[in-house]
């Protein structure tokens, strides 16, 4: 079994079986699945989300494998995830409470608590309006070069999202968006449950992050400029070294995102 209990949580559930007090937790229910329950609550007058594993069963497993995919077991793999990111650099929830126990990993039970990002708001959200109401040319360059320096830090360190969409950003506006500058910029990067880490990011799990964030951001009124610096940042290089080096792969993401918006407006749905 591995547990860690920040000292509020150790305090609050002390005498009682960890395990047993997050499956009697009761608040605002995200998610309710059979293998997974997530939801916000409050402890001591502040927010927090929990996210509960109960075992996927060895069918998921197996079929995961087949396809050539790592399976989540459980809430490991984002409290593994949560400690890599603090460690580049790259701001993301803080983790106040996390727990497994079995050794059957089709039925292994785990959970992670992590503090409620109050005050944020998605950058999908906040960039939803953008094409009638621009930002100004200082925050909007901020805000790509600080998801290109993200992207790096994560592509260059081992690590990959899988989900990597512009709504798992959240921006933070405690002081209020109109106090939003290019030097007070604060994003985190949230669901890190599917993320993988590894001693190098293998390039088709590159392009899988970078093409779910090309796809995701192109309602938002991005110019070709703009797209071409996230590129320049994201090298760390000139921009015509960029192109020159790796100018088939942004044409190929660039054909992969049109691709999913394209079969997007088919079914009429919207990017989540």
């Amino acid at each position: 079994m591995t547990l860690y209990l920040r000292d509020d949580f150790a305090a609050a559930w002390s005498g009682s079986d960890p395990f047993e007090r997050v499956e009697r937790l009761e608040g605002e229910v995200f998610r309710e699945l059979e293998a997974r329950r997530t939801l916000r609550f409050e402890l001591g007058g502040r927010s927090f989300f929990a996210k509960i594993h109960r075992g996927i069963g060895w069918w998921e497993i197996v079929e995961n494998l087949l396809r050539g995919r790592l399976p989540v077991l459980g809430a490991e793999n984002e409290w593994r995830a949560i400690e890599r990111l603090k460690a580049l650099g790259v701001d993301t929830m803080t983790a106040v409470a996390y727990g497994k126990r079995g050794l059957n990993p089709a039925r292994q039970h785990s959970f992670i608590v992590t503090e409620d990002l109050v005050n944020t708001i998605s950058l999908e959200d906040f960039c939803r309006d953008w094409p009638q109401q621009p930002p100004t040319v200082a925050l909007k360059r901020a805000l790509i070069e600080r998801v290109a320096w993200i992207s790096r830090q994560l592509h260059q360190n081992g690590v990959n999202h899988r989900d990597y969409y512009i709504c798992h950003f959240l921006l933070d506006i405690s002081a209020g968006v109109e106090a939003l500058t290019a030097q007070t910029i604060k994003l985190s990067l949230i669901d890190l449950h599917r993320a993988q880490i590894r001693r190098k990011t293998p390039q088709r799990w590159i392009e899988k992050d970078l093409s779910g964030l090309y796809f995701s951001a192109m309602e938002i009124g991005l110019t070709r400029r703009d797209y071409l610096r996230f590129i320049r940042t994201y090298r760390q290089t000139s921009l015509r070294q960029a192109l020159a080096e790796q100018g088939p792969l942004w044409r190929r993401l660039q054909r992969k995102a049109d691709k999913l918006m394209a079969r997007l407006k088919r079914k009429g749905d919207k990017i989540r």
